[in-house]
């Protein structure tokens, strides 16, 4: 399977210089966050595969304009062609403005989403905003990444962990591919193409 994974900056590869070919290929687009609706919008006119989106930190204005025609897998498992895909969006809080959550509360909205990870049998892709805590995370309490989905990792082994909100601009040292124990982690700022079996 084939996916294009999105987040923090629009690629203006895909929308500046847009052409319809740029989305051939792709069995799926997954966005982590931090991207204006109106290009999630504009992608999903163009894409004969799903969009499912998270929200990152900065994603407050969803509430009044949601992306069209992309599908919100927030605090939920989706499954498509059989890949068990599970969103938890947002960051750690800092500001207490948007979508941020303290590991509290971020543990709280994992354990709502225990009965479905039961009934699914766990999950194949994880799908956050933020990365997990101590994995290519930042120092800062923005950046600080969630401890809880460490414990995913741990406990599901998704075959692939894809977050956001670390940049490449930041200047600390970033990774757009890492592993853990037996999960590829990817860091989707921007764009990024992914490659993976089923």
């Amino acid at each position: 399977m084939r996916i294009l994974a999105l987040a923090d900056i629009e690629s203006r590869y895909l929308w500046d210089f847009f052409e319809k070919t740029k989305l051939d290929g792709y069995d799926l687009i997954l966005s982590a966050g931090d991207l204006a609706p109106q290009y999630l919008e504009f992608l999903a006119t163009y894409a004969k595969v799903p969009i499912l989106y998270i929200h990152g930190n900065h994603d407050g204005c969803y509430k009044d304009t949601p992306p069209g025609g992309c599908i919100s897998i927030d605090d939920d498992i989706y499954v498509y062609h059989g890949l068990r895909i599970m969103g938890l969006g947002g960051s750690m809080c800092y500001n207490f403005s948007g979508y941020q959550y303290t590991e509290a509360q971020m543990k709280r909205r994992l354990l709502r989403l225990k009965p479905k990870l039961w009934r699914y049998k766990g999950v194949d892709i994880l799908l956050t905003h933020s990365p997990a805590r101590g994995l290519n995370d930042g120092d800062d309490l923005p950046h600080t990444g969630f401890d809880c989905f460490n414990t995913i990792l741990d406990k599901y082994e998704p075959k692939l962990f894809i977050h956001g909100h670390v940049h490449m601009s930041y200047g600390r040292q970033f990774k757009r591919e890492d592993t853990y124990k037996n999960t590829r982690i990817i860091n989707a700022f921007e764009r990024y193409s992914i490659e993976m079996d089923v």
